[in-house]
């Protein structure tokens, strides 16, 4: 099940305004990281229905790759907002 444009917005919205550092932050690595941790939740969700979707994995492969790039650069940068964002998005590491 697909999202509307509304609700992709919504969402969107709600988001960046949790994680964003300046006002219309989207470029930071926590809103790309949390953006792309709601997206792989969602397919998750989806494959768990659909067993047999190899595209969706391998596009789900992908995003959890550049999630952990993400996180990597971000681990280097700064630790602190590192830490702060593993435990506001619940992700293990």
């Amino acid at each position: 099940m697909s999202l509307t444009t509304a609700e992709k917005a919504s969402v969107m919205q709600d988001i960046t305004s949790k994680f964003e550092l300046a006002s219309n932050d989207t470029g930071s690595p926590e809103v790309q990281i949390a953006i792309i941790t709601n997206r792989v939740r969602r397919l998750t969700e989806h494959l768990k229905a659909n067993k047999q979707d190899v595209h969706s994995r391998h596009g789900l492969i992908k995003l959890v790759s550049k999630r952990r790039r993400l996180l990597n650069y971000l681990q280097n940068v700064n630790q602190q907002r590192y830490q702060k964002l593993l435990a506001e998005l619940d992700l293990r590491r």
